[in-house]
């Protein structure tokens, strides 16, 4: 997600790019700039419902997306995992209402946009429970961390006081048996 090429000899993975900018020799950004001044590259994000141009897979970390963090909870069920929502009103294009212009408008917008949504998280969250995998993590007691809040201007350091329960791991732990990570 991020780039939409729509110029034929681009094809349809955006990782061509570089490739196409090799071919006329010259530097990646000075290609991609090019590209988009003329139109024949655009942003996936002005063509959203495109099906090329969907999040397939999305990673929450601690952070309660579809409960409070995210605004609009009803449009995340709808839109981005298609199962049961409350939106009640119709959109825009049905009440004939205002249209953004800079975004590529359909008559039905595209539900279930995403294949997989994991969660690492120690609490129980509205976005866990909708989540194909949740990976439990350690709590602030059972890891040597920093935390840091948007509210508040401090950084908290956190001393582990005991061992993690059941499966649960520290973030650290997580990240170095990811298999991007493994030493083989």
């Amino acid at each position: 997600m991020g780039w939409l090429p729509s110029a034929p000899q681009l094809g349809a993975n955006p990782l061509n790019i570089a490739k196409a900018a090799e071919k006329a020799g010259k530097a990646p950004a000075d290609y991609v700039v090019e590209q988009l001044r003329s139109g024949k590259l655009k942003f996936a994000s002005e063509d959203p419902d495109n099906p090329q141009n969907f999040p397939r897979n999305l990673f929450v970390w601690r952070s309660n997306l579809l409960g409070s963090s995210g605004k609009g909870h009803e449009y995340f069920l709808k839109y981005l995992l298609g199962t049961q929502h409350g939106v009640q009103g119709k959109d825009l294009g049905a009440e004939g209402g205002a249209k953004p212009q800079e975004v590529k408008w359909r008559k039905e917008a595209a539900e279930g946009k995403l294949d997989l949504l994991v969660t690492l998280d120690f609490r129980l969250s509205t976005t866990c429970l909708y989540s194909d995998i949740v990976l439990p993590t350690a709590t602030w007691y059972e890891k040597n961390d920093l935390n840091t809040s948007d509210m508040h201007p401090f950084i908290h350091p956190l001393s582990k006081a005991v061992d993690p329960a059941w499966q649960s791991r520290s973030d650290w732990e997580i990240y170095k048996a990811s298999p991007r990570n493994s030493p083989s």
